[in-house]
């Protein structure tokens, strides 16, 4: 498969059974991040345009507009990313987060190059146009470094120049267009002109005119003049009296000096020594302690600066000033951009809107609202088409096309807590349920949400699909449980009890035709029919909340957990009687089976993972997880996590596709993963390093604490941080109580894929996927010392198909058993098919559904794959548990090449017929023409003949 997607690597320890035997193993990796697209921070697009890059968390994602598709790229920061820089070429990218610590990584390996740390925060950053530097701006200072370039360095980031003027912190960036000068605004109302090289009579250039913080600053193409936007929305165009090419260079600070030696000299005669070395008020050197040059200083002052003999300073004038419309306090000006060849400036407003204008002349073009929340980041692509828009407080992204007026791009997570997931039963969709009352549904293979339902009016606790595939259902605080059909995307049931309650648990059987919901407040199960949607049964007899339910896959068998210590078994066939009631030690608060259906996990409060056969109610095996867990220690807790991880415990359990092990997760930043049979920890996931989540360090930071407790404690009000918002209820504007809150991290559900090669993970960072990796695993099947490569190309010469596709197995490389499979004729598939024994079969069929989601050789592989189904239908349909991850692989690999197959025939008949009724148009213009020429033709001789007529008349007369 292409990088861009969701399911970057495979595996390869494959074995008689599954796959799954690798998952403690670390070939599992972090795939992806759904559910999370824009946090925090500047946006910005790739170099084609094609691509935008938003920051989300501690990481950043790639969203393809072209082909609709999103990457999460598996580097992460140590806190949440306050900005990030691309470079001209699109090849690097600098990340920088809430504390200054940056990562230089490439989008091309995606992977990490150099670390960096500017020990305060940064507010932005921005790449020369040439490549060569770049600058960030940090409280009043802003930094120029030499761009990293494709020689290998010991120190990447190396200082150039340091530039000092606002008196208070720096704000925003731009550059010319050839990288001579570069501007910098400030929240002191002022805008800095710098001069990237010493030029004679450009050092610094401060310019005023505004009456609030400045939002952006932008010089116009090829030329000094600008832009400046304020926080009040206020526009000030500024023309400058010298053009870029009227830059002159200006002497090196030691030939400066020593020009003014000389001068003062002349004019004064000989002096002290002390009065000789006077220092330079606008350029210094900071020297080392071995004596070499580490980067110069450049200090801005409210007078003019010095003006080099014979060469005229440049100068600015205020040409005209634009004010935006106003609505108060409450619609400030709050992002702004400029596309240098359009001329057009895009402003967005506190309110959610956002203004399009043509610069110089202020003319709108046009306005519109997107959103009720401020837009936070705006962000234009090179051709000036597209516009991406990011808004904080809802985690929204938007593209807009301005001049068709139309989205590109339009998506948003669950701006709340995201508390549960389900898989399709083919394992290409998802769908989650957040505290927001939105139930989305995403699409595995593009990593997009493509329809989202809002009918429930509080928190989605469960969802779940149904066996079909094309129903979801999600039980709700609101008292309702409604199915929702992903066909027609509307809401065809809803579900309600005979008395109002709060549903927390859901569960559909394997025909699609029972569904049950338990209630937390009257402790009972409500049993409906999903045809007609009418009750059936209330089921009663826990004396506690019911925490979850699970469905036997192979019988019609309800498992239901509760706090009051018990799992019950509810016989759906036999007039819904308790079939069998397991006693725990603890309150119950996850319950699963295994998809074979013959044994059963619970977790319970006291940490504990215990195991049942569900035939007899015996106990089996436990797990004792609490120490797994590990759990941070929070900000404002006064005692330590060691103590904090005692009342902890696992609040979700998934099995894997194969049953052989279990996924738990909990109030922590860590998934276990637990091998059943041995009852032992096989490998913990961290899901998250971002510090900018609560409990997340396991001791306090001492440099928080103080006498009178940790500053923690200490409300700061809502301020510019990036917590989130809680205000009142009801208020929509100006909520003087607004407060900021750390989110926690935790793991509210897990859920393994059918396909058996990825499972997910809704936690407080998003959905994560991780799947297999097979790139870096060798596990080779009964090896022998004369299976080699060289002996296997040698059956190919041979063209012994069947020796060399076994031998090629044995060894269990992937591009070789690529390459064998690939060398056979079409002709020979059905009878290397028929002759492989059975051992090699699931093997070969497992290769087969995993090349074939990634191969350009469709009919090839399909062909493969038909004839291994056909000869061997029968044998496998007699192990179908252990096969049916690798069937269901296949259905997805098939489905998506149809839909990528059926959309490019649907755009080749449109391109046909186009084509067809522009030629048929041609051609009626053509045969019109001809026969326009043709009647002048005629009328042109009969014409003629009639002169003819006449004058033989005339003639005959005479």
């Amino acid at each position: 498969m292409r990088k861009h997607e969701i399911y970057r690597g495979r595996y390869a320890n494959q074995t008689l059974t599954s796959p799954l035997c690798s998952l403690g193993q670390s070939s599992v990796q972090f795939s992806n991040l759904l559910g999370a697209f824009y946090r925090h921070g500047n946006l910005c697009f790739s170099k084609d345009g094609n691509s935008v890059i938003s920051p989300v968390g501690n990481r950043i994602s790639v969203f393809d507009l072209k082909n609709n598709k999103s990457e999460t790229l598996p580097v992460s920061t140590t806190k949440n990313i306050s900005c990030l820089g691309i470079s001209p070429d699109g090849n690097l990218a600098i990340l920088i987060d809430e504390d200054g610590a940056a990562v230089l990584v490439s989008l091309v390996t995606r992977a990490v190059l150099h670390h960096y740390h500017f020990h305060s925060p940064v507010h932005s950053v921005s790449f020369s146009p040439d490549g060569k530097k770049f600058v960030i701006t940090k409280e009043n200072v802003a930094l120029m470094y030499h761009a990293p370039g494709r020689n290998r360095e010991f120190n990447a980031f190396a200082l150039d120049k340091s530039y000092y003027g606002p008196f208070d912190e720096t704000t925003c960036i731009d550059w010319t267009d050839d990288s001579k000068c570069f501007a910098v605004g400030s929240k002191d109302m002022t805008t800095w002109i710098f001069g990237a090289e010493r030029w004679a009579n450009l050092i610094y250039y401060s310019l005023g005119g505004h009456k609030d913080i400045i939002v952006g600053c932008f010089f116009e193409k090829d030329s000094l003049d600008m832009y400046t936007v304020s926080q009040d929305g206020t526009l000030c165009v500024w023309e400058s009296d010298t053009e870029l090419e009227g830059l002159r260079k200006g002497p090196k600070c030691s030939e400066r000096k020593k020009m003014e030696e000389e001068k003062k000299k002349r004019e004064e005669g000989e002096r002290n020594k002390d009065d000789d070395e006077e220092d330079d008020d606008d350029v210094e050197e900071i020297i080392g302690e071995d004596g070499e040059t580490r980067g110069d200083v450049i200090k801005g002052s409210t007078d003019a600066p010095k003006q080099v003999e014979g060469i005229k300073n440049v100068r600015y004038s205020q040409r005209s000033k634009h004010y935006f419309n106003k609505e108060g306090d409450f619609n400030k000006l709050t992002a702004a951009a400029f596309h240098k060849k359009t001329h057009i400036l895009v402003t967005g407003f506190a309110s959610g809107a956002f203004h399009l204008h043509e610069l110089p002349e202020f003319d709108l073009i046009h306005s519109l609202s997107i959103s009720d929340q401020r837009i936070s980041a705006i962000a234009m692509n090179p051709t000036g088409d597209w516009i991406g828009f990011g808004c904080s407080g809802l985690g929204q992204l938007l593209v807009w096309e301005w001049q068709s007026e139309s989205y590109v791009f339009k998506q948003q997570g669950h701006f709340n807590n995201m508390n549960s997931l389900a898989y399709s039963p083919d394992g290409q969709y998802l769908v989650t349920g957040g505290d927001d009352g939105k139930v989305k549904v995403w699409n595995t293979n593009s990593g997009l949400c493509f329809v989202t339902f809002t009918e429930h009016s509080s928190s989605v606790t469960d969802v779940a699909f149904i066996s079909s595939g094309f129903v979801v259902v999600s039980a709700s605080l609101d008292g309702t449980v409604r199915a929702f059909d992903l066909h027609r995307y509307r809401n065809f049931r809803t579900m309600t009890s005979p008395r109002p309650a709060q549903f927390s648990s859901l569960a559909v059987d394997s025909s699609g035709e029972l569904v049950c919901a338990g209630s937390q407040d009257s402790f009972e199960i409500f049993l409906w029919s999903m045809q007609t949607g009418r009750l059936l049964e209330v089921l009663s007899g826990h004396e506690g909340p019911v925490s979850n339910l699970c469905f036997s896959p192979v019988q019609s068998v309800l498992a239901s957990v509760s706090w009051d210590k018990t799992v019950r078994l509810w016989d759906m066939l036999d007039s819904w009687q308790t079939k069998e009631i397991l006693r725990l030690t603890s309150d119950g608060l996850a319950v699963t089976y295994r998809p074979d259906g013959q044994e059963l996990a619970v977790a319970s409060l006291d940490g504990e993972i215990t195991f049942w056969t569900p035939q007899t109610g015996g106990q089996t095996g436990s797990i004792a997880g609490r120490h797994d867990l590990q759990m941070g220690r929070k900000e404002t807790e006064k005692i330590t996590a060691k103590q904090s991880a005692k009342g902890k415990s696992f609040t979700s359990l998934c099995y894997s596709a194969d049953g052989e092990s279990i996924l738990a997760g909990g109030q922590s930043k860590f998934v276990c993963i637990y091998n059943i049979k041995e009852h032992v920890l096989m490998k913990k996931f961290e899901i998250s390093c971002n510090l900018s989540l609560d409990a997340m360090e396991e001791f306090l930071d001492r440099r928080k604490m103080t006498e009178f407790g940790s500053l923690s404690l200490v409300d700061e009000g809502t301020g510019d941080g990036d917590g989130v918002e809680l205000n009142l209820p009801g208020v929509k504007r100006g909520d003087m109580s607004s407060r900021r809150f750390k989110p926690e991290i935790r793991v509210s559900a897990l859920c393994f894929s059918p396909t058996g090669r990825s499972w997910a993970a809704a936690s407080t960072e998003g959905l994560l996927i991780y799947s297999l990796d097979a790139s870096l695993v060798f596990d080779p099947y009964d090896l022998d010392m004369d299976v080699t490569p060289a002996s296997i190309r040698q059956q190919v010469k041979k063209k012994e198909w069947a020796s060399a596709i076994l031998l090629s197995f044995r060894l269990n490389e992937m591009p070789l058993i690529r390459e064998v499979l690939e060398a056979v004729p079409y002709d020979q598939i059905t009878v290397v098919c028929s002759s492989l024994p059975d051992v090699y079969v699931d093997k070969l069929l497992n290769f087969v559904a995993s090349t074939l989601e990634k191969s350009n050789h469709l009919q090839f592989y399909l062909s493969w794959a038909q004839c291994l189904l056909t000869l061997h239908g029968q044998k496998l349909k007699n192990r179908s548990g252990a096969v049916l991850p690798t069937v269901q692989q296949l259905l997805k690999s098939i489905q998506r090449h149809s839909d990528d197959l059926s959309k490019l025939c649907d755009w080749n008949i449109y391109n046909i017929r186009y084509a067809a009724a522009l030629s048929k148009q041609r051609g009626m213009k053509r045969t019109a023409a001809e026969s326009l020429s043709e009647e002048e033709e005629e009328a042109m001789d009969s014409g003629g003949d009639e002169e003819n007529i006449t004058n033989e008349s005339i003639m005959v007369e005479n």
